[in-house]
């Protein structure tokens, strides 16, 4: 059975203009069933792109082909010097000169599935690292997943004794 390409019909502006404003922002957090979800770097890059042909008002149509990756393809392929997906957006980076990407609190609290208090918090208690960019806090999501880790060891402990 071949899939049939999924074709979305551009957005009315008042859409577009929301979705590129979230998009401008770096606000995107993906939720599956009411739970975040870590999208793999191609998935993201690839959902990212759809977001942002959406966001400048383009149509689009996915399709996939058996062995290869699925395809965002716009109904008019963009000439061949367009930016990419994301360009002039960026993640706020660590610090130390790594490329590992900072979310804000919110985000955090998203990811762990806890609220973003809560989440401050646990910052303002040394527990999740944070770093500081002027007054906001901002959090590596390697450190939210190993406090999440660390939640699921002590409670698998908690359940053996």
């Amino acid at each position: 059975m071949t899939p049939s390409p999924h074709h979305t019909p551009a957005l009315p502006a008042q859409e577009v203009r929301a979705l590129a404003r979230a998009l401008s922002a770096g606000d995107v957090t993906v939720f599956v069933d009411g739970t975040a979800l870590r999208l793999p770097s191609a998935a993201r890059d690839a959902v990212l792109d759809v977001l942002a042909r959406l966001g400048r008002g383009e149509s689009v149509s996915v399709s996939s082909g058996a062995g290869s990756p699925a395809a965002a393809v716009p109904a008019e392929a963009p000439a061949a010097d367009a930016a990419p997906a994301g360009a002039g957006t960026r993640e706020p980076t660590a610090r130390n000169g790594s490329n590992m990407p900072l979310l804000t609190t919110s985000q955090a609290a998203a990811a762990a599935g806890i609220s973003h208090t809560y989440l401050r918090n646990l910052t303002d208690a040394g527990i999740i690292p944070v770093e500081y960019r002027g007054t906001h806090r901002r959090i590596r999501l390697s450190d939210v997943e190993a406090w999440l880790e660390e939640q699921q060891a002590k409670s698998a402990r908690g359940q053996q004794g």
